[in-house]
């Protein structure tokens, strides 16, 4: 992920003359510079050039195509470039594309401001001629408005860029199925062919054996120095030792395996442990510590989802997991959601030091798994879910805000986190069952639905959002037009 780059692109014609476009390029390179020196931008920027002919700007953008390190094209008309040129490249464009509608000077500089200034500075012309073309071509885009050193403008285009990144990241992931989805489950089913044709995703099931002779290749020192390395990162609260250590074996021959076949995700399930002692519980929740993408109960649709999320969340504070809807707290007027699972939550989005337990699981018929035992942060979150709904997929998006415990719950032993669902439990349950939102979800402090909702328009699947403006009647028109719409591929 460290060699992604975005290509900067800078639209203009030669009516002006030399030195006009010698200024523009100039302009540019000092954009480029400042912005790649700011924090929220997380990956560099690189100033290609002056874009001011039919052939050159179609061949930049063959070139961003088949440039492995290239995840995206921004472009910016600092003159007037006219948009017929563009037709021939923007067609063949199949990298994500965020236009940049801004202005090298802050303000106009009243009592010096001549034709020439006019000519140079024209974002205000020029970007409008450019965003005619975009909507003609009907071309997936992120327009950015504003002065390009304001904090809010470069956030926006830090944001875009983490969206990319998992479109990026998408087209090449891989997911391994440890055995098939829990039976009669009918939203963990899904078209794996069609996620491939609109993600890139290759999601193929592996036996449980295959995975069982990693597990058993996995000597004892192996498994001391993970032991070792649990002690300094976690509370160790159990006397059986051996079922961590097993757990650690089993971390220990999924990651050789992942790796080996260069995974990016992974799913199980209870219903096929064949050849194991216990359900991974501990094992799972280091794996998506450390990045992967995972899904219960043969859940490959949020397992791919895990990993792009935490892969657009890279290097923000908070964390993102694996996540399901378990059961509500119905006070009047502090209505609750409470999440968690059997065992598989992701400990960084942990409030303080996640305990080592182990207990007995009463599904699976094996032995008792250790896990992660803690509760959540809190602050603003997002749970996402896609869902298929047979001829287009559709991610649905609810804010909510993670709250502290309002007791202890001693006879819990999993991780899980409390949260208020915006605008309120009872309008967000139901407009989330209406959409045909999942028990499972992903989520996630850092990103927003603003991520999401780049990720969903740059891949051309539906959005929907749920947040504190949301109104019952409203959503059910807009998923109807939706539906409408989706039919008529518009």
């Amino acid at each position: 992920m460290n060699n992604y780059e975005f290509w900067f692109i800078i639209g203009s014609q030669h009516l002006y003359g030399e030195e006009v476009l010698e200024k523009v390029k100039n302009h540019g390179e000092i954009m480029v510079d400042e912005l790649n020196r700011t924090p929220d931008i997380p990956w560099p920027i690189k100033f290609v050039h002056v874009a001011t002919r039919p052939d050159e700007i179609t061949k930049t953008i063959q070139k961003a195509n088949y440039d492995e390190n290239c995840a995206g094209i921004i472009a910016w008309m600092h003159t007037f470039s006219p948009s017929k040129m563009w037709i021939r490249g923007l067609s063949k464009l199949d990298k994500p594309y965020l236009h940049m509608n801004t202005q090298f000077n802050r303000e106009i500089p009243w009592n010096e401001i001549d034709m020439d200034y006019m000519n140079l500075n024209q974002s205000a012309h020029g970007d409008r001629e450019h965003g005619f073309i975009g909507a003609r071509l009907k071309l997936p885009r992120k327009i950015v408005v504003g002065y390009w050193k304001d904090e809010d403008f470069i956030k926006k285009i830090g944001n875009w860029m983490r969206s990319a990144i998992g479109v990026m990241e998408s087209r090449s992931l891989k997911v391994a199925r440890f055995g098939d989805n829990m039976r009669e489950v009918a939203v963990t089913e899904g078209d794996k062919v069609e996620a491939q044709i609109k993600l890139g995703w290759s999601v193929n099931y592996y036996p449980l054996g295959d995975l069982v002779k990693y597990i058993d290749s996995i000597e004892e020192n192996q498994v001391d120095k993970l032991m070792k390395e649990y002690g300094e990162k976690y509370e160790l609260f159990t006397d059986n030792i051996e079922s961590v250590r097993y757990q650690g074996r089993i971390e220990l021959g999924i990651r050789k395996f992942l790796e080996e076949g260069k995974f990016g995700a992974f799913t199980t399930t209870f219903e096929d442990l064949y050849g194991l002692d216990q359900l991974p519980g501990l094992a799972v929740q280091r794996l998506m510590e450390d990045g992967y993408g995972f899904g219960a109960e043969g859940d490959w649709q949020t397992a791919a989802l895990t990993y792009i999320m935490k892969t657009m969340a890279k290097g923000l504070d908070g964390g993102t997991s694996f996540m399901e809807d378990y059961t509500y707290h119905l006070e009047k007027g502090n209505e609750l959601n409470l999440g968690a699972h059997m065992l598989e939550v992701c400990p960084t989005i942990a409030d303080g030091k996640p305990k080592i337990q182990v207990h007995q699981l009463g599904i699976g018929g094996k032995e008792a798994p250790a896990r992660m035992v803690f509760d959540g942060k809190e602050g603003n979150i997002i749970l996402v879910s896609l869902v298929d709904l047979c001829g287009r997929m559709r991610l649905i998006v609810n804010e909510a805000v993670a709250v502290k415990p309002l007791d202890n719950m001693p006879n819990l032993p999993v991780a899980r986190v409390l949260w208020r669902p915006l605008p309120n439990l009872q309008t967000s349950a139901e407009a989330w069952i209406l959409a045909g939102g999942s028990h499972h979800t992903v989520l996630s402090y850092p990103l927003t639905a603003d991520h999401i909702r780049d990720f969903a328009e740059m891949v051309g699947i539906e959005f929907i959002h749920i947040n504190k403006d949301t109104n019952i009647v409203e959503l059910k028109k807009e998923l109807l037009y939706n539906d409408i719409a989706w039919k008529l591929n518009l």
